[in-house]
């Protein structure tokens, strides 16, 4: 008896977790969907609106780490904050490219090329930029970004 009990525990987890995975399709969008809101939130005409729809990606739990820097963001506040402060920049374009993406369980890494040409509202000058990123999006059982990262070029 112990064992058919446990046979059907195990059963039942294993259909859980198959049932929670999801396919590369649906990664690829959630990752198209990543990659729109934050262009969205670095635009000339970005509202708050953008950086909500961008905040409302992630879980209530998660981690957003910028590997180069060392900068780990776990609170949607401060990240909020942060994203307003970034509007007060003069953003004369800015623009994401998908170069690649490459799909795992509940992962998707995003290889992408980000340019753009700002001037900072603490620096008297314009910067022009153009980089190739890679970002990973791990996603929990709601297609929400449970941790995200950032791995600078």
């Amino acid at each position: 008896m112990y064992q058919l009990v446990a046979a059907i525990f195990i059963l039942l987890f294993s259909v859980g977790t198959i049932a929670k995975t999801y396919s590369e399709e649906q990664l690829v969008i959630l990752a198209n969907e990543f990659v729109t809101a934050k262009n969205a939130r670095q635009q000339p005409d970005t509202t708050e609106q953008d950086v909500e729809h961008y905040i409302s990606l992630l879980a209530d739990e998660f981690i957003d780490e910028h590997v180069k820097f060392g900068v780990t963001i776990t609170s949607k506040a401060e990240l909020r904050k942060g994203m307003i402060a970034k509007m007060a920049d003069e953003v004369i374009y800015s623009s994401i490219t998908i170069n690649q993406t490459m799909t795992g369980a509940n992962v998707v890494m995003i290889k992408m090329t980000e340019k753009g040409k700002v001037k900072p509202s603490h620096l008297d000058k314009v910067i022009e930029y153009k980089s190739t990123n890679v970002v990973s999006l791990e996603f929990d059982e709601n297609k929400k970004i449970k941790r995200i990262r950032r791995h600078h070029g």
